[in-house]
């Protein structure tokens, strides 16, 4: 009785899953889209800060060039947008 009982759940949450919990499954398009988009957003953001406090520590002498632009071609190689 147990199986059938979880059996009736699993196959409940894998077709809850599937639909996107609508009946034309553009909901869940939308959401994973936008769930993206703020994942993105947040690391470019983070990405920025990062260079920002780079450029800082270059004017205040903390690193010479050469050590920015090594530091800075990696931040820019993990960034979407350049």
């Amino acid at each position: 009785m147990k199986k059938l009982v979880y059996g009736c759940i699993g196959l409940f949450l894998v077709s809850l899953a599937a639909t996107g919990c609508s009946s034309d499954g553009r909901s869940a398009g939308l959401g994973a889209l936008g769930g993206a988009a703020a994942g993105v957003g947040g690391y470019e953001y983070n990405a920025h800060r990062e260079k920002k406090k780079l450029e800082d520590d270059l004017r205040s002498g903390k690193i010479d060039r050469r050590e920015y632009e090594i530091r800075r071609d990696q931040i820019e190689k993990g960034s979407i947008f350049r």
